[in-house]
């Protein structure tokens, strides 16, 4: 018998004493990270790509924003042919703007005089949001399909999004941002499809798409 081998409890102990160093040296760059971040400010975020959640995404916000007491506006560019589940929840509280200027996707209403028009009424509708230093958070729901097709002017949207009220958080979606908003906003994510239901014949389900 070797009487120098590390009995079942030392080699856990040593195990855990491993464990606890490192988690101490990962905590440590976290703080000190977390230190240097020390600007109190609102912030503009795109979320682009192609995959799903985009707008999940910034309605989550809104729930977020709700739970802090804040006041909250929302403009959807492109939907507005049907329902959804989100526009039917945040229409209950009043902290809460809520404009549906869309009519469909341009597939859908093959009128792009008609799209233009909407998109100028819900871009002037935004603009007074984001004038608004009593609201909070302002999402711009599809805004970037907008922006694509040119139907409501980038540099109009990067001007205001850079003279909103300090303090104000703005959240834009959409697939197709372009490379000037990505650029002013101060974080971007893009959403990636691995895999979708609507592939395999699956249509849009309530609580999930819409």
């Amino acid at each position: 018998m070797n009487d120098n081998k590390p009995n079942n409890a030392d080699a856990i102990d040593d195990k855990e004493a491993r464990y606890k160093a490192r988690m101490q040296r990962k905590k440590a760059v976290i703080d000190e990270s977390i230190a240097r971040a020390d600007q109190d400010k609102g912030v503009c975020l795109v979320l682009t790509g192609n995959g799903k959640g985009k707008s999940s995404s910034g309605f989550g916000m809104v729930a977020r924003a709700l739970g802090h007491g804040m006041q909250v506006g929302v403009v959807q560019f492109i939907k507005g042919s049907y329902s959804t589940g989100e526009e039917a929840f945040f229409r209950r509280f009043d902290e809460v703007e809520y404009y549906v200027m869309g009519e469909g996707f341009t597939w859908e209403t093959q009128d792009k005089t008609r799209d233009i028009e909407a998109a100028s009424a819900a871009w002037a509708q935004a603009k007074m949001l984001l004038e608004n230093d009593a609201i909070s958070l302002v999402v711009l729901d599809e805004l970037n399909i907008a922006l694509k097709y040119k139907y409501v002017a980038l540099d109009d949207v990067i001007t205001a999004v850079q003279s909103r009220p300090r303090y104000q958080h703005v959240v834009i979606t959409g697939r197709g941002a372009p490379q000037a908003l990505i650029d002013v906003a101060d974080t971007v994510t893009e959403m990636q499809v691995i895999k979708h239901a609507y592939q395999a014949g699956i249509k849009a389900q309530k609580g999930v798409e819409l």
